[in-house]
């Protein structure tokens, strides 16, 4: 049937083609722009020539000062091989011994997954505490700790007692350890680790009956898979602390983020599979290592080893600690690295909420009951801010969702600190983990919504920090995330899938056919990684001289003079190197922006991957539930009695004040579990009124306060609530504005002017 009005379908398909066109001149000038904006900002970043360089001394001296040095750069020469030697031994021991986890505590084996129905290479452990600490309460929350398993191995969250582990034992809790092996169990998936993970949380609940739900803490990809388990099994699992941990994978700042992009350069996902094949079908996580490593290179590649070199004489015990972990390199299954490939680094399907698996269903982070702690660092390039917090913004539509569903998120911004300090770092262990672990008791105490955790230096007493929850909005999460603007990713996501039909169907037969478990191993030790450490050990029979020459410099040191010249030039020429790779790295970075925008961007102006934004297909449903929400809150407003009110109020007061201090949390916490009514219910009871009085104040505030008189109708148990509130209040000088006006106004509402309530017999807690 022919169209009867041709000429409207002609306009119609101009419009499209005006609109496509219009699309496309946007995209050019927006990468025109982002060029000028890099070219700009590496010529203002061009490396400069030291300011002042100490004179020469007179030729006699100088020939002294030659001579002195010379004998010092060659003895430390000598130490700094043989340190890389020891170094070398450590790796090649380390992987005969089947990479161990590098915990620095002893631990007992509770349940090995390679024994479940379905087996995985993961095990769950028993940290046992150290000399001179406390032994552990099993009425406790337990901690259980999950490493990530991104290349490297297990124990990086306990490799020295100022970490997680330490931490968590000197304040008496019961800690686990969920640990993994070299190689994969045959098979074995994402989901069955995930699974894996589920038994693991239910042995710690049957060894802890008494106490609370575990703390879970995800440290970098574990984040990610303690997530998956909190929205599979949200009943199994208290607290979640995500550490460093990428689940917006999309999210970053121009100019600032380059990791996202490394998916859509290599051209999808296809290249992780390649690899995977040409191993047998196992992927070698020291590719993961080495694209870590390319993150910064002049640290990695020359200032780590030049470090190391300047201070031969002591620095060597720290180096070959953390080269410990840093040289163990895990296998994954093909299926195991094309899963995270897919649906994570590329498909960002977890945040956009179209994670999905056929026994589970679809894993929906708004799933999670328990609160979230999430600690991210703006010095991380791995996963900077954005990732880390993006996903809150795509799975929530605003924080009025985030109080409607009853939950609690509360993030943690650290000013510099890199990657792996988040874990690794006892200065981050002493403060922003030990306050995480201290805050977390009362946490749950505290009304449902959307927090930051901030810390400063101004405690008191026994407590070297301050701690306060501040209240945030949504717009303050997409201003940490950076750009907002993913129209490139979608492409990059579905050009993957046709690589990847196309690898899997004309490639991949071929390459899986002629891979042989010796070959795949003897690419795996000619890795560049791997290489490095076994070229320099004690199996290169051209090193034996190594050992004797640093031990002759050790017993004959003569270092420098302090103020010997050629000392500070020497600093002059490393400080030189490590700009000039800086700088070649940041123009590799912006030449590989543009590039990706602007093919990307290309395709996705043209429609390709173009979709709805996840935010815009869920409005509907977050319409409703919020409407829905709002009902009842006007339902529960006028029901209850003294427990409903005193949280109620206590909600009210801090939704005024719009932060709570620790201080604050304390004694609410222990008003909320030492004193009756409240110590008579459970604790799912307590968060539950929690909830249903955050909902009533969130949605219906007016009538929150109004009906506080239908709660209370005698005048001995408003006295008393309004007392037990301004206990945890404190003394009104300390209050704000808007908090010292709320107690009046409940005092109102209640009948109780300020003169009978300072009446009251009740005793103010301080």
């Amino acid at each position: 049937m022919t169209d009867p009005h041709p000429a409207s379908a002609f306009l119609e398909l101009a419009e499209r083609g005006q609109q496509a066109w219009r699309r496309m001149a946007a995209q050019a000038q927006g990468v025109m722009d982002l060029a000028a904006a890099r070219a700009i900002g590496l010529a203002a970043n061009l490396p400069r020539l030291p300011e002042s360089l100490p004179p020469p001394p007179p030729p006699p001296a100088l020939f002294a000062a030659a001579a002195e040095y010379a004998l010092d750069a060659a003895q430390r020469g000598a130490l700094f091989l043989d340190i890389m030697r020891q170094a070398g031994n450590i790796f090649i021991a380390h992987e005969e011994a089947g990479c161990p986890p590098v915990l620095v505590f002893d631990y007992e084996t509770l349940l090995d997954g390679r024994s479940l129905p379905r087996p995985v290479n993961y095990a769950l452990v028993r940290i046992l505490p150290g000399a001179g600490m406390p032994a552990t309460d099993p009425a406790l929350r337990p901690f259980v700790i999950v490493d990530p398993r991104a290349g490297h191995g297990a124990g990086i969250g306990g490799f020295k007692s100022d970490s997680q582990v330490g931490v968590a034992l000197r304040r008496g809790h019961p800690v686990y350890f969920v640990i993994f092996f070299r190689d994969p169990e045959p098979g074995q998936t994402i989901l069955d680790i995930t699974a894996a993970e589920g038994a693991f949380l239910r042995l710690v609940r049957d060894r802890h009956p008494d106490a609370p739900k575990p703390v879970v803490i995800g440290n970098c990809q574990g984040g990610w898979a303690v997530m998956m388990l909190g929205s599979a099994e949200p009943d199994l699992v208290g607290p979640l602390v995500l550490n460093g941990a990428p689940l917006s994978y999309w999210a970053g700042e121009k100019g600032r983020n380059p990791m996202r992009y490394l998916g859509g350069l290599a051209g999808g996902g296809w290249p992780a599979a390649l690899l995977a094949d040409l191993g047998n079908g196992r992927f070698d996580g020291a590719n993961l290592v080495l694209n870590f490593e390319a993150l910064s290179p002049a640290t990695t590649w020359f200032r780590k080893y030049w470090d190391l070199y300047e201070k031969a004489d002591h620095e060597g015990p720290r180096f070959l600690e953390f080269e410990r972990w840093w040289g163990g390199f895990f296998l994954m299954n093909r299926d195991e690295i094309g899963w995270i490939v897919d649906n994570l680094f590329i498909g960002d399907r977890f945040a956009q909420g179209a994670l999905a698996a056929p026994e589970q269903g679809r894993f929906d982070m708004r799933a999670v009951r328990s609160p979230v702690i999430v600690f991210a660092s703006a010095g991380d390039n791995i996963t900077p801010p954005g990732q880390a917090l993006r996903w809150i913004a795509d799975v929530y539509g605003d924080e009025r969702e985030i109080r409607a569903r009853g939950q609690t998120i509360v993030y943690l911004l650290h000013e510099e600190i890199g990657h792996l300090g988040i874990f690794v770092s006892g200065k981050v262990a002493r403060k922003e983990h030990s306050e995480i672990a201290t805050t977390l008791e009362m946490i749950e105490a505290v009304a449902p919504g959307l927090y930051e955790m901030v810390i400063t230096e101004e405690g008191g007493g026994n407590a070297p920090y301050a701690v306060e929850l501040v209240e945030r909005k949504m717009s303050d999460i997409r201003a940490l995330a950076g750009e907002a603007d993913n129209h490139a990713f979608p492409a990059v996501a579905q050009i993957s899938e046709l690589g990847q039909a196309i690898y899997d169907t004309a490639v991949s037969p071929l390459v899986r056919a002629t891979a042989t478990e010796a070959g795949a191993e003897l690419r795996r030790q000619l890795h560049p990684l791997r290489l490095r450490r076994t070229l320099v050990s004690d199996r290169n029979p051209f090193l034996a001289w190594v050992a004797p020459a640093a031990e002759i410099a050790r017993r004959h040191r003569a270092p420098a003079a302090a103020d010997n010249p050629f000392l500070a030039w020497e600093r002059v020429f490393a400080d030189a190197v490590e700009e000039g790779i800086t700088r070649w790295r940041e123009a590799q970075e912006a030449v590989a922006e543009i590039a990706f925008h602007a093919v990307y961007g290309g395709l996705a102006a043209l429609g390709i991957g173009a979709r709805a934004p996840a935010r815009a297909a869920a409005e509907g449903q977050e319409a409703a539930l919020l409407e829905e929400a709002a009902g009842r809150a006007e339902r529960l407003a006028p029901l209850g009695g003294y427990a409903e009110a005193v949280v109620r109020m206590l909600v009210l007061l801090a939704e005024a004040r719009g932060a709570v201090r620790r201080s604050r949390l304390e004694r609410s916490s222990a008003l909320l579990t030492t004193e009756e009514p409240f110590r008579s219910l459970s604790p799912e009871r307590r968060q539950e009124m929690i909830r249903e009085q955050t909902l009533i104040v969130a949605l219906q505030p007016a009538l929150a306060l109004e009906s506080l008189p239908l709660l209370l109708p005698e005048e001995e148990d408003r006295r008393r609530a309004m007392a037990a509130v301004e206990g945890v209040a404190g003394p009104e000088e300390e209050l704000g504005e808007h908090a010292r006006a709320m107690l009046a106004r409940q005092r109102a509402v209640l009948g109780l002017s300020g003169a009978e309530e300072a009446a009251a017999p009740a005793t103010r807690r301080e």
